[in-house]
């Protein structure tokens, strides 16, 4: 849903009256409300504190929602505004290193439809009557629920829009059931060949120093595969690095950061990154030590062998990240939608906010859209 008019619509103050937004624009003031609210792994102190020390050049706009009435909590969002080609633009604290994003949600917050609504419009209303004159809010990758609640911010949108989406495999008590069902990736065999070499183990890193150090490995696989395939790498410049290690830092103690590694005398042959919350774990970066150690497929056994580690320590949920490589349904990860909304705030903000929408309503038909990729890059 697209509201073009920086005047409000009667209906849509009405319906907000009862919800007060105010807005923090420094993390470390908002981090303390909310505590103990519901959230996804991707707004965790751990994640959102690393998030806005490292992005610093990124204007933090967090809102706070309460009922106007009793004062209560509600929802926080954390956001960031920055300009871009000329239009002030507001949008999650992400720049693409969050799978998904979602505000935090109050542990008693009652979350019917009409609520949805009426907190989402609030928000609206809140942004557009700030000095700031934003043009456009842009939520991306959002979850349908949040800790189990219906998520409100979904409510301007359609389920799905997003053109990316979580790959979730969700698992019972037995793992070698589940080795059994990708038995065609042959990951025993991998690591039968893995194990002949001298020294060869499994690890997760224990502290924070050797985090870093399978860190520092990470980046200068990830870069080299990044460049033999002639795509850009960025997540070891300084705000990226910095952000990661400090996720690691705060995290790895609590076991919410997990950094692991394929690791034998002769090098460090793949590592993952990830960030666990409960029973839930996300897969967020993997590596691995070239063609040279293709007959292992080190890679993908990594991978295989963090999710063996983490469903020993109890997780039974595990999303591969966004994106859609073959490999994770080799897996058996299946699709979960995440939903994408734009708002115009002001009249310059339209034209984006248009834009937005037809490319969400363009992914329905998917031969269509990849006929207006092209042309909707050319517009960025």
């Amino acid at each position: 849903m697209t509201f073009l008019s920086v005047e409000q619509p009667d209906g849509l103050v009405s319906s907000t009256s009862n919800i007060a937004v105010d807005f923090v624009r420094d993390w470390r003031q908002a981090a303390s409300r909310l505590s103990a609210g519901h959230r996804t792994a991707f707004q965790h102190g751990y994640w959102l504190d690393a998030w806005y020390e490292a992005f610093h050049d990124f204007a933090p706009l967090i809102a706070m929602i309460s009922d106007a009435a009793t004062g209560k909590d509600i929802a926080m969002v954390p956001m960031i505004s920055h300009i871009r080609r000329g239009i002030r633009i507001v949008e999650f604290a992400d720049l693409g290193v969050s799978d998904n994003n979602a505000p935090i949600l109050a542990s008693d917050a009652a979350l019917d439809a009409a609520a949805a609504h009426a907190i989402s419009g609030a928000l609206v209303v809140a942004l557009r009557a700030l000095p700031d004159r934003f043009d456009l809010l842009r939520l991306k990758k959002m979850p349908a629920h949040v800790g189990g609640k219906p998520n409100p911010l979904v409510a301007f949108g359609r389920i799905g829009s997003s053109s990316l989406n979580g790959n979730v495999v969700l698992m019972g008590d037995d793992y070698e059931n589940y080795q059994a069902s990708i038995k065609r990736m042959q990951m025993p065999r991998c690591w039968r060949v893995f194990s002949r070499h001298q020294g060869a183990r499994f690890e997760i890193a224990a502290d924070v120093a050797r985090a870093h150090g399978l860190l520092d490995v990470m980046d200068v696989q990830q870069q080299a595969r990044m460049r033999q395939l002639g795509s850009r790498f960025v997540l070891n410049d300084d705000a990226h690095a910095r952000f990661y290690r400090e996720v690691a830092r705060q995290g790895i103690a609590e076991g919410y950061a997990v950094v692991a590694a394929l690791v034998c005398d002769e090098a460090v042959i793949g590592t993952s990154f990830g960030i666990r919350q409960g029973a839930t774990y996300y897969l967020l970066r993997i590596s691995h030590g070239g063609d040279s150690w293709s007959s292992c497929s080190p890679g993908l056994l990594v991978a295989e062998r963090t999710m063996a580690a983490m469903h020993a320590a109890g997780v039974r949920r595990f999303d591969l990240s966004i994106g859609n490589q073959d490999y994770k349904r080799r897996f058996g990860a299946e699709r979960v939608p995440l939903t994408d909304v734009s708002v115009a705030l002001t009249w310059r903000g339209a034209p984006f906010a248009w834009r937005d929408h037809a490319a969400q309503g363009l992914r329905r038909y998917p031969a269509a859209a990849a006929l207006a990729a092209r042309a909707i890059r050319k517009m960025r």
